[in-house]
């Protein structure tokens, strides 16, 4: 009789995953306070304690304009990828079109009620990037408008207005650098993909694939 996996073994790759983003997290927070205070303390302001500096503008827009990127990158692969193709990536779906492999099981009720459900669910993880996205540039820039603002007051100078810092040439550089960095690691997994392998990752193909094979 076949032994039913383990609650780890079902989930062990999103726990290790979580658990390196919350070591990482808490690695930028920390260190984050520590260099944003050293600048107060340079200026004669006092230290923000960790509470008050998870709302400042310092925490908001490092933490959203990262994830900002990360969530544009992974939208946008998941819908390039509907259309597009790659000859011999391991991350682009082959030339002919193949059946979908559907094991056993209950169906999702959207895909059951159909209509107008069936029509989200089947687009619902590239609408879920983008609300992602969306939300998290909505936050980026309003935590880059404080941080800016927050430097302004450092300096003596006259706040800045939030469309004024939105259509500024240094916000929109916060943003295009991360984005530009993200399309490059996609690009770079695409293209390594056709040549190299690793054994046993559903990134990769066959460890005896030809270059020419397309898709894992």
């Amino acid at each position: 009789m076949r032994r039913e996996p383990s609650f780890w073994q079902r989930n062990a790759l999103s726990l290790v995953l979580t658990a390196i983003f919350v070591v990482f997290l808490l690695g930028q927070v920390l260190t984050g306070q520590a260099s944003w205070n050293q600048e107060l303390v340079r200026a004669g302001r006092p230290p923000l304690d960790l509470t008050a500096y998870f709302s400042s503008g310092h925490f908001i827009s490092a933490t959203f304009e990262n994830w900002e990127s990360e969530f544009l990158q992974m939208g946008m692969y998941v819908l390039l990828t509907v259309w597009l193709r790659q000859l011999g990536s391991a991350e682009s779906r082959g030339f002919e079109e193949e059946p979908d492999k559907i094991d056993p099981g209950p169906t999702p009720w959207p895909v059951r009620k159909g209509g107008v459900w069936r029509k989200l669910y089947a687009n619902s993880l590239t609408l879920a990037f983008i609300g992602l996205f969306l939300a998290s540039f909505a936050l980026h820039g309003y935590g880059s408008w404080r941080h800016e603002n927050e430097q302004r007051q450092i300096q003596g100078r006259a706040e800045e207005s939030l469309v004024g810092h939105l259509e500024s040439a240094s916000f929109w550089f916060e943003s295009l650098q991360n984005w530009q960095s993200e399309f490059l690691a996609v690009l770079a997994i695409v293209v390594l993909s056709i040549f190299l392998r690793q054994d046993k990752s559903p990134e990769s193909k066959p460890v005896h694939a030809p270059h020419r094979q397309t898709g894992a």
